[in-house]
């Protein structure tokens, strides 16, 4: 009897040994600066990376892009905005994989350059990613309406806003798990379009008579109206790429920065290449961009190249499937949204840059209020009641395609930044964990290239002269020095000298890592963030392959 009472102490001191060392786990798993949860995986982050974020944006939004456009318009404009979002993705993989800390572009933008610069580039930031929701619900609600008119639209709206709010109080680990499975569904939706549209091109669907080749590059055309559509598809398209820099966002609650950064950061070529290009080419292929209803902006159903060109192949029932497919891509763009913005005010509420009360999170890591202040922007949406979805679509896409722009370049300058000062201070570019691609140039690129956009993008409203639409256009291009001289004129923020900035605060060791150093019971102090294999004397082949 007394060995069974000794078992029983021994069982119940294990028991709450292993409760006490699961307990310290989940402490550690808080980051101490921002109070959040460090919960996502290394194979959440690779798969936000490649897959996450798209939704109507890519698959409803390009039919605007190519109807404006046309199929060679898209291409180009794909493109080209492609080749920047890969030089801003080599900057940021640099900077976060060194920094992984929270605050992402607002907190690295107060490091290198200034507090006053850091909120100009967050409130941005913010700005793009509540138009991007606002878009979102307008796109799933439509969707609904299609399906049946018995609920009004607000009343989806409505439906979905609590929905999501509710599983947004999740916490971290189910928006990650969520985003995984979603982003999967979306890969293989596209792969099955993209040989849909291979068959149909090449005359190989049942009853079809001949092939359509590229008929639609000749009849309409290649270009919808010249150069004033090539400038009207960049909005459109950096609008579809905003996304791409999110790792950045999602690095303060990622268990290994280390791992998942780079991984993620080198993810992002083959999405240019496969999602980005690959949708632009089959798009442009199988529907042409005078296609009835395509930008129509009266309608309430919202429709896809993928829908028309499934209409045009003789299955006209394949327009349900092809809104089942968006508005499954919607959730996942919905509540990728609400995620982002919500984790941008909260770093800016934590750094002085917004109310003060957006910085609060609980006992899990949850930013509430950040999350529910986000999330009512969505009201944007209801827009749509009055302009039809597809105007409201163009009136918030053009907000939030200036927004990117000015923070794409924002990256590429706090990139500079931080690279001069790195040889000021002595430091050389094989002491970095992550080195970009072609600096300098890649940042030069990046920062004058999109102030080019920036300034070219509503050039089509200039001739003939349309003030509703110019306003819309470039509304956003004085708010970033009119936060700027703002925060500074009220803060008295300083812009950093070279020599004074610091570059050793900010680095911080992976979870796993952590714990495997406390279980080893050895004190070490490595920086885990230098172990990424990269070895600066392989050869230009081996980076390259590692790279990808």
């Amino acid at each position: 009897m007394a060995s069974s009472d000794e078992g029983d102490r021994k069982h119940s001191s294990a028991a709450i040994a292993a409760a006490d060392s699961h307990l310290a786990a989940d402490a550690d798993a808080i980051d101490p600066e921002s109070g959040v949860k460090r919960g996502l995986k290394t194979r959440h982050l690779s798969m936000m990376a490649l897959a996450g974020i798209i939704g109507p944006g890519l698959l409803v939004g390009s039919g605007g892009a190519l109807a404006s456009g046309g199929p060679a318009a898209l291409i180009i404009g794909f493109g080209v905005i492609g080749i920047i979002a890969f030089s801003i993705m080599q900057s940021l993989g640099e900077l976060t994989t060194l920094y992984p800390s929270g605050g992402a572009f607002t907190k690295l933008a107060d490091r290198f350059v200034d507090q006053a610069f850091g909120a100009a580039v967050g409130w941005n930031y913010f700005i793009i990613w509540v138009a991007v929701l606002a878009n979102e619900y307008n796109a799933i609600s439509s969707i609904m309406v299609f399906w049946s008119d018995k609920v009004p639209l607000w009343g989806y709206f409505l439906i979905f806003w609590f929905a999501f709010t509710a599983f947004q109080l999740l916490g971290v680990e189910a928006f990650g798990e969520a985003e995984f499975w979603l982003a999967l569904l979306k890969l293989g939706g596209l792969v099955a379009f993209f040989f849909f549209a291979i068959i149909y091109a090449s005359g190989g669907l049942v009853g079809q008579a001949e092939p359509i080749g590229f008929q639609y590059w000749h009849n309409p055309g290649a270009f919808a109206n010249g150069f004033r559509g090539v400038a009207t598809v960049f909005v459109f398209c950096s609008t579809f790429y905003a996304g791409v820099e999110s790792v950045a966002v999602a690095a303060t609650e990622t268990k290994n920065p280390s791992k998942a950064v780079p991984l993620a950061i080198r993810q992002v070529f083959w999405r240019i290449v496969f999602i980005y290009m690959g949708s632009a080419f089959f798009f442009g292929l199988v529907c042409p961009w005078d296609a009835d209803g395509l930008a129509n902006g009266k309608s309430r159903a919202l429709k896809s190249p993928m829908t028309i060109a499934i209409q045009n192949a003789g299955w006209h029932g394949g327009v349900h499937l092809i809104n089942t497919f968006i508005f499954l891509t919607c959730i996942s763009a919905v509540n990728a949204s609400i995620y982002i913005a919500s984790r941008t005010v909260l770093f800016m509420a934590q750094d002085g840059k917004a109310p003060r009360f957006l910085g609060w999170t609980d006992s899990r890591g949850v930013p509430i209020a950040a999350i529910v202040f986000s999330n009512l922007f969505g009201a944007l949406s209801m827009m749509n009641v009055s302009t039809g979805a597809g105007k409201a679509y163009g009136y918030i896409v053009n907000l939030s395609g200036v927004s990117t722009f000015l923070v794409w370049g924002a990256i590429s300058f706090i990139h500079v930044r931080f690279r001069s000062a790195w040889a000021k201070q002595g430091r050389t570019p094989d002491q970095l964990p992550f080195q970009s691609w072609f600096y300098p140039w890649n940042a030069y690129f990046g920062v004058f290239s999109n102030i080019f956009l920036a300034l070219v993008q509503g050039w089509s409203t200039l001739s003939p002269f349309d003030a509703g639409n110019f306003v819309d256009a470039y509304i956003l291009l004085p708010l970033f020095p009119i936060i700027y001289f703002a925060f500074k004129w009220w803060n008295k923020t300083k812009y950093w000298n070279l020599e004074d900035i610091n570059l050793d605060d900010g680095r911080r060791l992976d979870v796993d890592s952590a714990k495997k150093t406390l279980e080893d019971g050895s004190v070490r102090y490595e920086e885990e963030y230098g172990r990424q294999g990269l070895n600066p004397n392989d050869s230009f082949w081996k980076r390259l392959w590692r790279n990808f």
